[in-house]
């Protein structure tokens, strides 16, 4: 059904019908462009892989505003995106068709990136800004594949994880002053910052030592956004006991639906501002110069590990997307406990070896064999 005919000296015109009948053209300034553009778009509708090539005539400009209005279920990620987009994308590919973005010219830009004085990991995160708004041309069928993927990315130094020890925990939260609790809140239930900014008295349940996180507050160009936890569903976590009561007197005489911790003027806590005012100079007064917010989480998982928690329980805790999620954070720990499975393995085995009075042999070379 394709055909190639030639309308000039210097012109030649390639037809064929796409998988739905519809008529089609390019033109070309050489009838072996021609044919050989043919025999892969033939090759294409036999392979069930055919993209209309008009489709891939929008700029990415154009449709990353498209691919942005399909993003409406981020919160703060959704700022970063706009931001990769406007510094680093547009610049070099905003007036380029999806059609026209070649693997070999990402891997340039990609170099041109690092080369500019950005990190390692920026790098990486603009690449994959970029590669997520290419998924979705795909998966419109505007281009064939993702140009971006398989690009050699720069290697990321994982920076060594800090997990601070009871002692310097309680340092830390003592600094703290009127937010001791909240600092052991963050050290000890691994909640993320907007999870304990938007903690009410009603999800905390002390009789059963349970807090129930079904909501985070993030602030995006200096408004609160209201919504889910990062991964999108609620969660119970474990409430220590010695925490318990410093808890009672934190709710003592709120609703149900207030706010467990506010700022000193009864406002939502702000990240930036907490750090200014409190977190920071309480980190440095304790000898924890540059510690984050976050990296309390680490702290968390770090004695659950220690206590005998497994993997499931410690990636329900901290709400991570899944298992492998968890153990790609923490392996480290985990390969610490090693050594502890193999106390209890041993220990278990002797208590039973005493209570049936059968002896646990050593497996030797004759036994071994069979």
């Amino acid at each position: 059904m394709s055909s190639v005919e030639q309308l000039g000296t210097d012109r030649w015109r390639a037809r064929w019908r796409d998988p739905g009948g519809r008529q089609k053209a390019k033109t070309f300034t050489q009838k072996d462009f021609a044919d050989n553009y043919l025999r892969n778009i033939d090759a294409a509708i036999q392979t069930r892989t055919y993209v209309d090539p008009s489709l891939g005539y929008v700029k990415i400009k154009d449709f990353a505003a498209k691919w942005m209005t399909a993003q409406g279920h981020l919160k703060s990620t959704r700022a970063t995106y706009e931001s990769i987009l406007g510094k680093h994308v547009f610049p070099r590919w905003g007036s380029t068709p999806l059609s026209k973005v070649a693997h070999e010219d990402v891997a340039v830009w990609v170099s041109h990136l690092l080369n500019s004085g950005l990190s390692p990991a920026t790098v990486r995160y603009v690449h994959r800004v970029f590669s997520l708004l290419l998924d979705l041309a795909v998966r419109s069928s505007r281009i064939p594949r993702n140009p971006a993927a398989g690009v050699r990315l720069p290697r990321v130094q994982i920076a060594e994880k800090r997990f601070l020890s009871h002692q310097e925990v309680n340092a830390l939260a003592q600094a703290a002053g009127d937010y001791r609790v909240a600092v052991l809140l963050l050290s000890y239930c691994g909640l993320r910052w907007g999870e304990l900014a938007a903690l009410k008295v009603s999800r905390v349940d002390l009789p059963r030592h349970r807090l129930s996180v079904a909501e985070a507050v993030s602030e995006v160009r200096g408004k609160l956004i209201w919504g889910t936890p990062k991964s999108h569903q609620a969660r119970s976590v474990p409430i220590p006991g010695f925490l318990v009561d410093d808890l009672t007197v934190a709710m003592a005489g709120k609703a149900p639906d207030a706010l467990i911790f506010v700022s000193r003027r009864g406002a939502v806590l702000r990240n930036l501002n907490f750090r200014r005012d409190v977190f920071d100079p309480a980190a440095t007064a304790v000898g924890l110069d540059g510690l984050t917010p976050h990296e309390l989480r680490h702290t968390t998982a770090s004695p659950a590990v220690s206590a005998g928690a497994n993997v499931k329980a410690v990636q329900r805790m901290l709400g991570h997307a899944s298992a492998a999620m968890t153990l790609d954070v923490y392996s480290g720990l985990f390969e610490d406990d090693l050594d502890g499975v193999a106390e209890r393995l041993d220990a278990g085995a002797r208590v039973y070896s005493m209570c049936t009075e059968t002896p646990i042999l050593p497996l030797t070379v004759e036994s071994a064999g069979r």
